[in-house]
């Protein structure tokens, strides 16, 4: 049972300063005095009422962690521990290597505790007046303000590197839970769905090699660039339709995948285009590596397809929709996309609603008016 907490502690001032201090017991009844670090009565009062709550709901000691650890020191350790690769890809690195260089410079000397909701809100707003600077010979140059979607990923890196102080107990709760982003950010997270005519439209207007990248991600939703730019012909097994993945985004990943006869012909394909290459995607620029990116390729086939822009990376998501609105369970396709939380089906309702929407447009409203349904005749 919760200790009561009226009347269970006092905010006082020492003999030898005006800094106001508090005294409360803890759960195991020992007597805890400490500073408040302000004059304000009311600011000291109200810290007395978080240290009881926190002490009643369990959360003292990880609150107190908080409050000695320093937030750019966190910052690093999440950066060597939890963001370089293989734990991570490395453009997930670099993207979080540059917004650490602002969060760092916005919250650094404050304390992990001492970090709220209104703090982080804050620092979106100005994020959001702040330009984009470009390094030149005579120094930087400022150019448009920075897109909504950039300050965004600050803010979803900022959520991560705090989800891990509350798995590691240093925060009771993560504060980015109650941020409200300032601005609308337009089509942000909602993965495009690719109808089948839509893929035919664009395979037209693709060389060869997109062509059987298409069809692979949406016949086995391989991750793009994590699994299937660098994947050598000895990962994949045309006679028993399968392809192993030795590394990927997540453990979850590592796995063999079960392919379908368009993916494997799209491999046999692919196979015979690679030629003596060990890779399955060799690169034309260097004869001992891999395809790095198809950005160009990808715009380009879009381009001329007459297709409005979206990423290749949907591709995966296409595949996953196509799976569950084919009455696959949501259990199973989060097994066969290989992740570990169910929670990305979040994301798979948007385009299965779509999918609704298109089929509702065929809806024949005229359907038997030929015919008679009713024998009751209407009165005159």
């Amino acid at each position: 049972m919760a200790r009561p907490s009226k009347h269970d502690g006092a905010v006082f001032r020492r003999n030898d300063g005006k800094i106001l201090w508090i005294r409360y017991r803890d759960r195991e009844g020992n007597l805890v005095r400490e500073s408040t670090f302000t004059e304000d009565w009311q600011e000291a009062q109200r810290k007395l009422r978080e240290r009881l709550q926190a002490r009643d709901d369990k959360l003292l000691e990880i609150v107190r962690k908080g409050e000695q650890l320093q937030v750019s020191t966190w910052v690093d350790f999440f950066l060597e521990n939890y963001s370089q690769p293989p734990l991570r890809a490395e453009k997930t690195h670099e993207a979080n290597l540059r917004a650490a260089l602002h969060l760092k410079k916005a919250f650094g000397p404050r304390k992990l505790g001492e970090i709220s909701a209104d703090d982080i809100e804050f620092y979106l707003r100005r994020r959001l007046q702040d330009r984009v600077r470009i390094k030149t010979a005579a120094g930087f140059v400022q150019r448009e303000k920075l897109k909504p979607a950039t300050v965004h990923q600050e803010l979803r890196i900022l959520r991560r590197i705090l989800n891990v102080a509350v798995r590691k107990k240093l925060l009771p709760s993560n504060p980015c839970a109650g941020v409200e982003f300032p601005v609308a950010v337009k089509g942000l997270f909602r993965p495009h769905y690719m109808g089948w005519a839509e893929q035919q439209q664009i395979e037209f207007q693709s060389p060869d090699y997109l062509r059987n990248i298409i069809r692979i991600i949406t016949e086995a939703g391989l991750r793009v660039y994590k699994e299937l730019m660098p994947m050598k012909k000895d990962q994949v097994d045309l006679e028993n339709a399968v392809v192993w993945i030795p590394d990927s985004k997540t453990a979850n990943g590592i796995a063999e995948v079960p392919l379908t006869e368009i993916a494997v012909k799209a491999f046999r394909d692919q196979m015979a285009l690679a030629g003596k290459s060990t890779w399955l995607f060799p690169s034309d620029e260097n004869p001992s590596g891999h395809q790095k990116t198809l950005k160009t390729v990808w715009h380009a086939a879009l381009r001329r397809a007459k297709v409005p822009y979206f990423r290749i990376y949907d591709l995966r998501s296409t595949y996953a929709t196509r799976l569950s609105a084919g009455g696959v369970a949501d259990e199973w396709v989060t097994q066969l996309l290989r992740q570990g939380d169910a929670k990305v089906f979040k994301k798979y309702s948007q385009m299965k609603l779509q999918m609704k929407r298109e089929a509702l447009q065929k809806l024949n409203r005229q359907a038997n008016e030929s015919s008679r349904s009713f024998d009751t005749e209407r009165p005159n």
